[in-house]
């Protein structure tokens, strides 16, 4: 394992381990290689593991490696289909072998304590809007950040105000998304999110089973 002296130094976190949603595309700036690796470093400092895609390419592959290297667990989670393509050489850490899509996430969310978007594209608006929803349902109670890279997610939070103006998202729903330039900043900001939306549910109201977020993963398997 690597030094964990500076984990030692941060303040304790609230969070054991993060779920990160990126892409297995690097982007075509710079700029968006160097957000993948941000918030590896607070992650580590703060001695906590990482969840994501399972894919040793593009911003899920910096980020794992990342992780990895400053000595903190990495879980990956990933359908059998998208091995070959998002799996290049070596795999990062664990990797968690599943049958499908709505596998994946469930087990991602079961597994983590909060979660992080960083630039990706619709696979991974995909993921942090289901996050949200499952949150204004009343499934979890995680905070959910977003890391708005050079204002990459700048269209999609308007669209959030959109819907909140229009009457469409509840106003107090618009506060479960928090968003911020830095991982720093971000993971401040998520240390101190408390809910303050009504759910619709209460958890113990969700056949979670059904849902696939408790559910027990038949014939996974898992590489290290």
């Amino acid at each position: 394992m690597g030094d964990n002296s500076a984990a030692a130094a941060a303040p304790a976190s609230r969070f054991g381990r993060i779920c990160v949603f990126c892409g297995s595309n690097a982007g075509n700036r710079a700029g968006y290689g160097d957000a993948a690796l941000e918030p590896g470093r607070p992650l580590v400092s703060r001695g906590i593991e990482l969840v994501y895609g399972g894919g040793s390419v593009g911003l899920m592959g910096l980020i794992a490696q990342t992780v990895l290297d400053g000595g903190c667990r990495v879980l990956g989670v990933i359908p059998k289909a998208l091995m070959p393509l998002e799996i290049s050489g070596a795999s990062v850490g664990e990797v968690k072998i599943v049958s499908d899509m709505h596998e994946r996430k469930a087990e991602m969310a079961r597994q983590s304590n909060a979660f992080i978007a960083l630039p990706g594209g619709y696979g991974t608006m995909e993921e942090l809007l289901e996050m949200i929803t499952w949150s204004q349902l009343g499934i979890h109670d995680k905070p959910v950040g977003l890391l708005n890279v050079d204002g990459y997610y700048d269209p999609l939070l308007a669209l959030f105000d959109k819907g909140a103006a229009e009457g469409f998202i509840k106003s107090d729903c618009r506060q479960i998304i928090v968003s911020a330039p830095t991982a720093h900043e971000l993971l401040t900001k998520m240390e101190q999110y408390t809910r303050s939306h009504q759910e619709v549910a209460p958890r113990t109201s969700w056949e979670m089973t059904e849902l696939g977020y408790g559910k027990h993963q038949r014939n996974q398997s898992i590489i290290c």
